[in-house]
């Protein structure tokens, strides 16, 4: 039921879309109130010296945007290459071809921030070079395959989260654009990364620095910004880069931390605040 119901509204004009989004923003934030509190608390936490005037704003436009998202991807499932390339705009694709003409892969440090399930429609379409992204299989196997052929078919391929480390490193003679959502946050037994971010202790996934090391690759920050409804931009941002230090921690994450703070604070709303990012404190042996 629900694979045919992405399928029958995929077909459906963005404009009509964007009435279905306005909808869902009303039922799950005046009605439902759907992680309402949760959001409420992440940015109260994230932004102690915005007034409580300023972070309802914040809420309420955040929840607008899911709408919005929610009908751009869904328009975005079956829209043409030219629509998408049109919509969302790589301004320096060049710094990845400057890398491959070297013969080096890159990776691509993305976030919930935006419009990110057009991020690797873009990818495909605007980079020198072949994209494999990292993704979370669906359960229900015939949405999972609907999903992982939409995003793909511009080129990308969709690597299951579980294998992505052991795909990067079998294919680390190729050139690719590796890329990943990587805000996410690990499993409460899983190893992580502690950063400083939004005013608190946030746990991050570790991985990033091991396969720079191993591939040689450089890690650029993919910075995404709204234009207008509808309309994106993209920025790479170098991050790191080799020659790497085999025995030094080159603080990928942290620096990934760092760039995604600055545009959260520039755009605090378009952040996925209803993500329940800080779950668990971080232990007090943990330096």
């Amino acid at each position: 039921m629900m694979l045919g119901l992405l399928k029958g509204l995929s077909y459906l004009p963005l404009p009509v879309l964007y009435g279905i989004g306005n909808a869902v923003f009303i039922l799950t934030f005046y009605l439902v109130r759907w992680r309402r509190k949760l959001a409420a608390a992440n940015l109260a936490q994230s932004f102690p010296e915005k007034s409580e005037q300023e972070r309802k704003r914040i809420l309420r436009n955040h929840y607008r945007n899911l709408g919005r998202v929610l009908a751009e991807a869904l328009w975005g499932l079956r829209a043409d290459a030219e629509k998408v390339r049109a919509r969302v705009i790589v301004e320096n694709p060049e710094v990845v071809k400057a890398y491959a003409d070297r013969g080096q892969s890159v990776l691509l440090m993305a976030a919930h921030f935006c419009n990110w399930e057009w991020t690797i429609l873009a990818a495909g379409l605007w980079l020198p070079v072949p994209t494999a992204a990292v993704y979370k299989p669906q359960r229900n196997e015939g949405a999972d395959r609907f999903l992982k052929n939409a995003r793909s078919r511009f080129g990308a391929t969709m690597i299951p989260h579980k294998i992505f480390t052991k795909e990067v490193i079998k294919r680390r003679n190729e050139i690719n654009a590796y890329a990943l959502v990587a805000d996410q946050t690990p499993l409460k037994d899983a190893n992580k990364h502690w950063a400083h971010f939004l005013n608190q202790d946030t746990a991050f996934f570790v991985g990033t620095d091991k396969l720079a090391k191993i591939m040689k690759a450089p890690v650029f920050f993919v910075e995404m910004r709204r234009v207008r409804q509808g309309y994106y931009k993209i920025r790479l941002e170098l991050i790191a880069e080799p020659p790497y230090d085999r025995d030094g921690d080159t603080d990928i994450i942290s620096r990934y931390a760092e760039a995604l703070e600055r545009e959260i604070r520039k755009s605090p709303e378009d952040w996925l605040w209803i993500h329940n990012k800080w779950k668990y404190t971080k232990p007090l042996d943990t330096e």
